[in-house]
C-alpha cells in the first residue's frame, strides 16, 4: 500500500512538472508557462531566474543575451507533411523594465536562425543578430521580429516603441508603432512601461501571409493584427532552423524578460496560462537626488553625443548620396550602392587605380559583403539625355554570358558620374604585354589563343545572343586577361553612352584612331562590319607587336596595314612578325593572321568577312582562299577623326588591301 502511494505521488509530481512546461512533441510544438527547469540553450548574459522568469539581459551596458529551443526544427519547403512545412505559429509574453524611466534600450527579437551562436553578432542596435558587415547579407538566412525601443537612423527606424519584420537585415521590411485593436479602437503600448505584453506571430506558407498581433497581458487576442503582410520565406528558411530570442542593450539598458512561450508547426500555438506565468521582480525605487546629480549630466552628455552622431550620419549620407529615379526600381538587383563601391575601392584611392582611358578611370576593389574582387569604371556623364535608355542597355548587357566577355555585374549613379562594375581581371590589359619591351613577352601560342578568344566573343555579340550588340571600340587596351591569360573582351557597347549624351545635330565618331572604318568616319553609323575592321587592325597588332598608327615614332604616319601590305607584295610578309617573338611562331598561323588582318581592313565594307567566317578561318575549319594582289592598292579619301579632349582633328590617307570580290 505504501509503495502504491509512493508511485502515485511520483506520477502526480511528474504530471505537475509537465503542466509547468511541456516537452516537445516530435519537436514540432512546445509550451513553456514559465521556464523553471526548462531545457533551453542560453548564451551571452541570458539566464533563468529561480522563479522561472527568463532574463535575456539585465541593466548591464552593451550586452547580448539569447535563448533558443535546443533542438532544430524542420522547415522543409517541398514537404507534404504540414509539420515539416514553412508554416508556424508562436505566442509569447515579454516585458522590458528600463534602468531609467526613459530612454532605454534596445529591445528583443524573436528569431529563426540556422545557428544558435550567431558568431560575430554585436549588441546595441544590432540585437545580437548581425554586425555592420553581415547586416543585409542574403547568406544570413535569419528571420526576426524586432520589438524595438530606440530609433536607429541607419536602419530607417521609426521613433518610440515599434514592431518590425526583419529578413537578413535590421532595415525592416515593414514596421508599425506598438498598438493593438480592441472594440474598434486603436490603443498605444509603451514597451518601456515595465508591464508584461504578448505577441502572436502566425505564418501561413500556402497564403504566404505573415500576421503579427500585439496586446497587453490579460487581453484576448485581437481579431485585427498589428501587421499583416505577404512574404515568401522559402528563400530565407533552410530545412533545419532554430527558434528563440535574441536581445541586446546599448549605452542605456533594460531588463528584458520572457515570461512564457508557446510554439507550433502543426497549427495554432497553444494559449499560455497567465496564472502560471512567473511574476516580474519588484520595480526599482526612484532615483535619489544624489543619483540624479550623476544621471542628469550623463543624459545631457549622451544627448550631445546623439546629436553629434546624427550630424555625422547626415554628413555620411551626403558623402554616399546617389541619384535614384523611379524608373530604376526595376533594375534593383543590378544596382550597387555607392557606399559599397566607395569602401570596395578604399575611397577610389590613387593606388587602386588600374588605368584611365577615353571612357573613364578604372579602379580595383573588393566588395566588403562578399570579398569578391571587382573592377569599377567611373564615367563622367552630366547629361540626362538618353540616360534611361543607356542604363536599360547596361542592365541588358549584364545578362550577356560568354567565357570571353568581361562580365558586367551592375551599375551605380552618383551626381555627374555613372559607375560600372565588372569582374576583376588579375592580369590587366593585353596592351601592357603587347607593347612592352620587358621580358618575358607573350608567346605566339598565347597570342593566337587570345585572338581566337576575342573572335569568339565578337561572334557571340554579333550573332549568338538574343539581340545584336556592337562593340564599337575593339582594340588591345580593351582586351583583358584573366588569371590563365585567356582573352576577355571588355567595354562592349560603351560608345552608346556618348551617342546618348550628344546633341543629335552633331556628328560624333566614337572610336580610336587607326581602328575606325572609313564608312564609320563618313557616316557615323556603326555596323558589324565596322567592328570587323577594328578586329582586323587588332589582328595586325597581335602579329606585329605594333600599334596601328604611331605618330610619335613615325611622323609620316605610316599605317600598320599599309606597311604589312607592302611586305606581302614584296614576298616577305613574315618580316612583319613581332621581332620580340624571335621567330618562335608557327609560320602558317602567322601568315594566316596577317592576311586576315588585311582582309578585315578592306576599305569596302562588303568585301570584309563576317565574324563567323573569321572564327572558321582561325579554327582551321575553312581554308582561306587565295587572294590576288594585282590592283589591290586603293587610295582612300582623306577622312577626319574626332579626338578626345577636343584635340584638333587629323586627316590622313591610307592604302589598304582590296580583294576585288
Amino acid at each position: 500500500m505504501a509503495a502504491d502511494l509512493k508511485s502515485l505521488l511520483i506520477l502526480v509530481t511528474f504530471f505537475m512538472f509537465l503542466d509547468q512546461f511541456a516537452l516537445p512533441q516530435e519537436q514540432n510544438q512546445f509550451i513553456f508557462n514559465g521556464f523553471k527547469g526548462a531545457n533551453l540553450h542560453l548564451n551571452g548574459i541570458a539566464k533563468i531566474l529561480p522563479n522561472g522568469l527568463l532574463e535575456l539581459t539585465n541593466t548591464s551596458n552593451i550586452q547580448v543575451g539569447r535563448a533558443f529551443f535546443p533542438f532544430p526544427l524542420k522547415f522543409n519547403k517541398s514537404a507534404s507533411n504540414s509539420s515539416d512545412s514553412l508554416s508556424f505559429s508562436t505566442h509569447f509574453v515579454f516585458a522590458m523594465v528600463p534602468e531609467l524611466a526613459n530612454p532605454s534600450g534596445h529591445g528583443i527579437a524573436f528569431t529563426i536562425s540556422p545557428t544558435m551562436e550567431l558568431a560575430g553578432a554585436v549588441a546595441s542596435q544590432y540585437f545580437g543578430l548581425f554586425n555592420s558587415s553581415s547586416n543585409g547579407l542574403s547568406s544570413n538566412h535569419v528571420f526576426a521580429i524586432e520589438l524595438d525601443t530606440i530609433q536607429s537612423p541607419e536602419f530607417e527606424d521609426m521613433q518610440g516603441s515599434h514592431v518590425g519584420i526583419d529578413v537578413n537585415n535590421l532595415r525592416s521590411l515593414k514596421s508599425a508603432p506598438a498598438t493593438y485593436f480592441t472594440e474598434g479602437i486603436t490603443k498605444s503600448l509603451d514597451f518601456l512601461s515595465g508591464s508584461p505584453m504578448q505577441l502572436w506571430i502566425d505564418y501561413d506558407e500556402v497564403e504566404k501571409l505573415l500576421n503579427l498581433t500585439l496586446a497587453p497581458v490579460g487581453s484576448n487576442k485581437p481579431t485585427q493584427p498589428l501587421l499583416s503582410t505577404s512574404i515568401d520565406l522559402s528563400t530565407v528558411l533552410l530545412d533545419s532552423m532554430y527558434v528563440g530570442f535574441s536581445s541586446s542593450t546599448g549605452e542605456l539598458a533594460s531588463d528584458h524578460y520572457i515570461l512564457g512561450w508557446s510554439f507550433s508547426k502543426i497549427g495554432k500555438a497553444q494559449s499560455l496560462d497567465y496564472s502560471k506565468l512567473p511574476s516580474l521582480p519588484p520595480r526599482r525605487k526612484p532615483k535619489s537626488k544624489e543619483d540624479l546629480i550623476i544621471i542628469l549630466p550623463s543624459v545631457a552628455v549622451i544627448a550631445m553625443l546623439v546629436a553629434i552622431s546624427g550630424g555625422a550620419y547626415v554628413i555620411r549620407r551626403k558623402k554616399y548620396e546617389e541619384i535614384r529615379e523611379d524608373w530604376e526600381k526595376e533594375y534593383g538587383p543590378q544596382r550597387f550602392s555607392y557606399k559599397d563601391l566607395y569602401k570596395a575601392t578604399k575611397g577610389f584611392k590613387e593606388k587602386e587605380l588600374l588605368g584611365s582611358g577615353g571612357f573613364g578611370s578604372v579602379y580595383r576593389g573588393v566588395l566588403p559583403s562578399s570579398n569578391e574582387h571587382i573592377a569599377v569604371k567611373k564615367i563622367s556623364h552630366n547629361s540626362k539625355q538618353g540616360m534611361k535608355q543607356f542604363v536599360s542597355e547596361i542592365v541588358s548587357m549584364g545578362r550577356l554570358r560568354h567565357r570571353n566577355l568581361v562580365q558586367l555585374l551592375g551599375y551605380c549613379r552618383r551626381k555627374g558620374e555613372l559607375l560600372l562594375v565588372y569582374d576583376y581581371m588579375p592580369n590587366g590589359s593585353l596592351e601592357k604585354f603587347l607593347f612592352s619591351n620587358s621580358k618575358p613577352n607573350l608567346s605566339w601560342v598565347q597570342r593566337f589563343r587570345i585572338l581566337k578568344d576575342v573572335a569568339s566573343a565578337l561572334l557571340y555579340l554579333h550573332e549568338e545572343w538574343e539581340q545584336l550588340v556592337l562593340h564599337r571600340d575593339v582594340k588591345a587596351s580593351n582586351i583583358l586577361l584573366d588569371a590563365n591569360f585567356n582573352g576577355r573582351l571588355g567595354d562592349f557597347g560603351l560608345a552608346k553612352l556618348y551617342e546618348h549624351g550628344t546633341n543629335p545635330q552633331t556628328t560624333c565618331v566614337v572610336g580610336t584612331l587607326g581602328y575606325i572604318a572609313p564608312e564609320l568616319a563618313r557616316t557615323g553609323k556603326a555596323t558589324t562590319s565596322t567592328d570587323v575592321f577594328a578586329f582586323g587592325t587588332f589582328m595586325l597588332e597581335i602579329a606585329c607587336g605594333r600599334k596601328p598608327l604611331e605618330l610619335q615614332l613615325d611622323p609620316e604616319g605610316t599605317i600598320l596595314a599599309d606597311w604589312v601590305l607592302q611586305l606581302w607584295k614584296a614576298g616577305a610578309i613574315l618580316d612583319a612578325s613581332d621581332h620580340r617573338l624571335e621567330g618562335e611562331y608557327v609560320a602558317e598561323e602567322m601568315e594566316l593572321v596577317l592576311r586576315l588582318g588585311l582582309l578585315c581592313t578592306n576599305p569596302m565594307a562588303s568585301n570584309r568577312p563576317s565574324m563567323r567566317q573569321l572564327v572558321q578561318y582561325l579554327d582551321g575549319n575553312v581554308t582561306l582562299p587565295e587572294i590576288r594582289l594585282e590592283g589591290a592598292r586603293i587610295e582612300m579619301m582623306s577622312i577626319e577623326h574626332n579626338f578626345n579632349n577636343s584635340v584638333s582633328a587629323n586627316s590622313f590617307s591610307s592604302s589598304i588591301l582590296s580583294t576585288g570580290r
